[in-house]
């Protein structure tokens, strides 16, 4: 597999293999640009970010300063993640525009951060650059990558191991975003662990992906590991992936693959999509890890119904969890091992209880594996008879919070994690089942949120991964409101409704109050696809949705 890039945890390894290996390394990049892939070696792409150095020190960047970035797949935005590094910068990468957020709202988000971070500068690439917010500009200097292309170049001076590196700012999902402070040497723990995931040869295999650089999987799995591995790296952009999702196994089947990575959601859809596609050179992707979301069976199947005659195994699937604050991964299936799972009762799971029951059983639902711990991480107090509170120590582990002791008090105890997600293990595997945010109390029960969006997914009409439940006060006590995403309409609404009342009913033991239907793509989510549920109900009630119906189920 090579030799690892920790070392003895320390940072050294990490900046040779970015770059004194990458400059002698046999591999290139092809980045997505307009309508094309624009390729350069990796050698080419370290003495690019080489420089830019001389431009970014000019503008302050030196050790112990903080850049703030919003990184795009662009081939600038790829080097300059490497030149404020070199040239001594902790880089911050702030979430880019979710779907659904107001300009107004997004600037905000991005005052509030920068007023935290304290960057030097504010960086991204011209295009991005030009919808920013100008307001901006008030609080940091706004620059974009492009205006420090063939700078200089100073002698480097990268973080130390044990010094802020980067900090990735999730898209908040479930809350607002948090900034999880990453040193050198959990980033090149976190590269030694995803390469035995791969069980990846250096040198030897092929990347293709549309995740944004944004997204720790996107940075962590998707460029860093097949730069640090002389990887052949084909990265494709997400806004190229959602008008056309066929295209992410397309490139896969043109340019040989071998390694992939996306979410289930995307799965789905490319499934969907790849029904009918012409994969004519066929696949040889021998591992595609699905993490960011909960992995559904159902796609799974779908997918290798899909692609299972162009060449694609269900050995190539590798269910995953991880998070920002372990880096990237804690756990995966392991390589060429099918993904496994089990059908437990959705109510007796709701209550804490592990109930295996046969799959045409009407409270069924199919819980997948997100795999072992992988290489330096460890799952602690978890159970083989309940779901707890998933807790993991791992030699990836975020600082914490940068800026906000509270939240990291209360997360980071000990050198363990307490990651708010819930899950139980069995045979080694863990089984994420949900979020504890996510658990709703109604009435003394409780609900899992996403065990019932998962079963509304199957509703005729209902559209695969968008939905949405909500609980929510009206001074008269707790209301579930469902928000549902339709493939088409119009639609019989209350005929719909009542029908999705009823699967809560079987899968939470609890009423549903309303159900809210949505034309697509109407349901804000996070640049990699989650669903931000905490969202919903504020732009609902505020008059931000247009629904398409709403009913009242409560009334009758």
């Amino acid at each position: 597999m090579g030799a690892p890039l920790s070392g003895a945890a320390s940072a050294s390894g990490l900046w040779e293999a970015l770059t004194d290996r990458a400059a002698t390394a046999r591999s290139a990049l092809h980045c997505w640009v307009g309508d094309r892939f624009d390729s350069a070696p990796w050698r080419q792409v370290v003495r690019d970010a080489q420089a830019m150095t001389a431009g970014l020190r000019r503008a302050g960047v030196r050790s112990g300063t903080r850049v703030a970035a919003v990184l795009t797949n662009t081939p600038h935005a790829v080097r300059g993640v490497l030149a404020v590094w070199l040239a001594g910068g902790a880089l911050a990468s702030l979430p880019a525009p979710a779907r659904g957020l107001a300009r107004d709202e997004y600037a905000g988000q991005l005052t509030g951060i920068c007023a935290q971070l304290g960057p030097t500068l504010f960086l991204t690439d011209q295009r991005t650059l030009d919808v920013l917010p100008a307001s901006l500009g008030e609080h940091v200097p706004v620059r974009s990558w492009e205006s420090f292309v063939d700078s200089g170049r100073v002698d480097p001076s990268p973080p130390g191991d044990d010094e802020l590196a980067f900090v990735q700012y999730s898209s908040g999902s479930t809350s607002a975003p948090k900034g999880c402070a990453l040193t050198p040497r959990a980033i090149a723990a976190q590269l030694d662990l995803v390469m035995s995931v791969l069980e990846g040869r250096p040198g030897g295999e092929v990347t293709a992906s549309w995740l944004p650089l944004s997204h720790d999987m996107g940075m962590f799995g998707c460029l860093l590991t097949p730069w640090a591995h002389d990887f052949e790296l084909w990265l494709s952009t997400p806004e190229r992936f959602t008008f056309s999702p066929r295209t992410w196994f397309g490139d896969l089947a043109e340019f040989g693959a071998t390694v992939t990575a996306g979410t289930n959601t995307a799965l789905h859809l490319s499934a969907r999509a790849g029904r009918s596609a012409r994969l004519g050179r066929g696949l040889r992707t021998r591992v595609c890890v699905l993490g960011a979301e909960r992995v559904d069976w159902d796609t799974l199947r779908l997918a290798v119904d899909a692609f299972g005659p162009h060449g694609l195994r269900a050995e190539a699937f590798t269910p995953a969890y991880g998070l920002a604050e372990a880096t990237l991964a804690v756990t995966a299936t392991p390589a060429a091992q099918a993904p496994r799972h089990l059908v437990l009762d959705a109510v007796a799971l709701a209550d804490g209880e592990l109930v295996e029951v046969a799959p045409d059983d009407p409270a069924a639902t199919r819980v997948v594996s997100a795999g072992l711990p992988g290489r330096g991480v460890e799952l602690v107090g978890m159970s083989a008879d309940a779901p707890r509170e998933i807790q993991v120590r791992s030699a990836s582990l975020a600082e914490g919070y940068l800026g906000d002791e509270r939240r990291t008090r209360e997360h980071f105890r000990d050198g363990t994690l307490l990651t708010g997600d819930l899950g139980f293990v069995r045979d080694g595997h863990l089984y994420p089942v949900g979020r504890v945010d996510d658990v709703l109390s109604v009435a003394g029960r409780k609900v899992h949120a996403r065990e019932i969006e998962s079963a509304v997914d199957g509703l005729d009409g209902v559209r695969r991964g968008c939905s949405a439940l909500v609980g929510h006060y009206d001074g008269g006590g707790l209301r579930l409101t469902l928000f549902v995403e339709l493939r088409r309409g119009p639609a019989d609404y209350r005929a719909l409704a009542e029908r999705a009342a009823g699967l809560v009913m079987a899968r939470g033991a609890v009423a549903l109050d309303e159900c809210v239907f949505l034309e697509r793509n109407s349901l804000p989510r996070t640049p990699s696809g989650k669903i931000q549920r905490h969202r919903c109900w504020p732009l609902f009630s505020t008059g931000r949705f247009t629904p398409l119906a709403t009913v009242d189920l409560a009334a009758g």
